[in-house]
């Protein structure tokens, strides 16, 4: 692996230097230097030994469960949907949410966040996959939890007022629309997941003074906007957990990779757009570290805070 002294040909004191004025740190460890994927299982070794790492599991399993509780049960009591209905209920549910989960887990409650997380190197790679882990179970909880409660008052509701009888709960599954094939729908999730992710990385970019009101309320209206254009279209899913959880109980699986792949996908777009090409302190250096340094760790400009607190340390400003 090479070190960054022999791509800038500087000194060691010049290379830090010159690091730091990028914004962010890098830190030399006593023992030989890692490689950049043993440098993962390291941090994710000194994840597994926190007890603040399973509150934050905790956090995300209950964020995605009341996600899905609360906002799915908001097609419910309808005789047809009411798409602004449906968005508000999407919007504030993930703003009131990540304001809760913030200080505990980083609220992210959607598997596109914490793979955009991962790939900027935010995160480690073991709280990539528990996270998500911990997202889905979250998102089969809050399904149940709303099928059991809501369900039968639902159906009762369908066969009053709709000229048909129903068998089964939708459970605010998301579904392709009429005409949309698997393609569309998976571009359409990219793009509109691709909204939301680069909100979230905007509201927690710590170089930037210009921020002003509630970080948490930006990114609760990048959800209700993106609801607003395209529900018809996919559904609007923007969450593999929040879609999961539903087609788990329901067992409802035709197209449902289309919303695996298009969230993740443009989660990741958006982190890797964000991080290096419209951060305040975004620069060639920062991805020279990024790609080659192992001990690469985003810091705050103002204060040395870990990266697990720079996710959401600016969800709201005064």
């Amino acid at each position: 692996m090479a070190d960054l002294q022999d791509i800038s040909g500087d000194s060691p004191m010049e290379t830090d230097k010159f690091i730091d004025q990028g914004g962010y740190s890098k830190k030399r460890s006593k023992k030989q230097k890692m490689g950049i994927y043993s440098r993962f299982f390291e941090s994710s070794a000194q994840d597994l030994k926190s007890g603040v790492f399973y509150k934050a599991l905790l956090g995300e399993m209950l964020g995605v469960a009341f996600l899905v509780f609360v906002a799915c049960s908001s097609v419910y009591g309808l005789k047809e949907l009411d798409h602004v209905r449906i968005s508000l209920s999407f919007g504030l549910s993930v703003a009131t949410l990540v304001w809760l989960l913030a200080n505990v887990s980083g609220g992210h409650i959607n598997p596109a966040v914490t793979a955009g997380m991962f790939i900027t190197r935010k995160i480690s790679l073991v709280k990539l996959i528990l996270y998500i882990v911990f997202q889905c179970i979250g998102g089969i909880l809050g399904a149940l939890v709303m099928k059991g409660l809501t369900c039968s008052w639902q159906l009762d509701f369908m066969k009053m007022n709709v000229d048909f009888n129903a068998t089964k709960c939708g459970l605010g599954m998301t579904t392709l629309g009429n005409g949309v094939s698997a393609g569309q729908g998976c571009a359409v999730e990219l793009l509109i997941t691709f909204v939301l992710v680069i909100t979230v990385f905007a509201t927690c970019d710590g170089s930037r003074n210009d921020l002003n009101g509630s970080g948490p309320l930006a990114i609760g209206l990048s959800v209700t906007m993106c609801h607003l254009g395209f529900i018809s279209l996919t559904g609007a899913s923007m969450n593999t957990a929040r879609t999961f959880g539903p087609a788990v109980v329901l067992g409802h699986w035709d197209d449902h990779w289309v919303y695996w792949v298009g969230p993740i996908f443009g989660g990741i777009l958006a982190g890797l757009l964000y991080e290096f090409l419209f951060a305040g302190n975004a620069s060639m250096s920062k991805i020279s570290s990024w790609l080659m340094d192992p001990d690469y760790e985003q810091v705050d400009e103002e204060d040395d805070e870990s990266p697990d607190s720079y996710e959401m340390k600016r969800g709201s400003n005064s």
